[in-house]
């Protein structure tokens, strides 16, 4: 299979269905039309085999997974995901492969809306890099730079069960059963929250995707911000599964995991019903974990209020 057979087979699909495409797949450049009054929020994202994802990991899942983390960029910022594009290099045409690739990204794709305009692809160690493209109203998008003395932080979701599943890979931990598959589909399937972050415009003062772990990702929030924390550290949403585990494994996955793709938000105590309607609206659970204070820093308290002696890190890439 050659490279344009490849590309036509596989993720050509016909006119999308998208006004914002005016010519998608098969120019040089595609051709996009702006909506009146927004302004394009743009994100990449690359992923690399043994960096990003394990070689385990099932194509369909690992396609949901390339574009989910980019649209949980655009969720961030509370954006309508419109187009995206996709540059892909395979260590050989794999037809088997490259459908359930497609099947999973197409089917996150269709459900967001999002339509695929172009890309790249060769030969070369498997990498995948996404480029996504939406829309917000112009001056509502959020941003890491708004959050306030006395805002309450907020997080979507669960926190540490991708993290949780990476130990399991690793075997410093053991899980059996079904937890095992719940675990790892958390780490696999991440499920951006794209309609909190919209119901969140005009909500948020700022905000961030959790994906190199809360304690690296909500200090891009103060560092752009101006502020400092205090964060609960034992009031991080977990799940059952993760619960069971110690609380020093609790602690780890939560604060420093990362993958979780869940959004970390700030708003001002006066928001909180309406933060509240838009967790409702996007049937999706948020808690409020901490305060933001004048004071720079974050500072980690346990249940008892006192300061937690431990340290966490997030991923970094050329530091992990």
């Amino acid at each position: 299979m050659g490279e344009f057979d490849l590309i036509k087979q596989f993720f050509v699909r016909g006119a999308a269905a998208n006004s914002a495409v005016a010519l998608g797949i098969g120019d040089d450049c595609a051709v996009l039309n702006p909506a009146a009054g927004a302004q394009w929020l743009v994100s990449s994202d690359m992923l690399v085999e043994g960096r990003h994802f394990l070689s385990t990991v099932a194509p369909e899942r690992l396609g949901h997974k390339a574009l989910a983390v980019n649209l949980s960029d655009l969720a961030a910022c509370g954006a309508t995901p419109r187009v995206f594009t996709l540059a892909l290099a395979l260590p050989r045409a794999d037809a088997t492969w490259l459908a359930g690739f497609a099947k999973g990204l197409f089917a996150l794709a269709d459900a967001h809306g999002i339509a695929l305009v172009g890309g790249d692809t060769t030969q070369g160690p498997l990498n995948i890099c996404i480029t996504v493209m939406g829309e917000a109203p112009a001056g509502q998008a959020l941003l890491r730079s708004g959050a306030r003395v006395g805002d309450d932080i907020y997080v979507s979701g669960t926190l540490g069960d991708a993290r949780l599943a990476l130990e399991l890979f690793r075997g410093t931990l053991n899980l059996g059963g079904s937890d095992f598959e719940t675990v790892r589909q958390a780490m696999e399937c991440p499920q951006p929250r794209v309609a909190l972050g919209q119901a969140l415009r005009g909500v948020a003062s700022s905000a961030i995707d959790v994906s190199d772990g809360l304690i690296g990702d909500l200090g891009h929030i103060l560092q752009a911000s101006g502020v400092g924390a205090s964060l609960e550290a034992d009031a991080l949403p977990r799940s059952a599964i993760l619960a069971a585990q110690t609380l020093a494994v609790q602690r780890e996955c939560g604060l420093a995991g990362g993958d979780d793709y869940e959004l970390v938000f700030t708003a001002a105590p006066t928001a909180q019903a309406a933060v509240l309607q838009a967790a409702q609206a996007s049937a999706t659970p948020v808690t409020r974990i901490g305060r933001i204070e004048a004071q720079p820093g974050l500072r980690l308290l346990d249940r008892q209020g006192q300061a937690l002696a431990a340290s966490f890190s997030s991923f970094d890439h050329f530091k992990s």
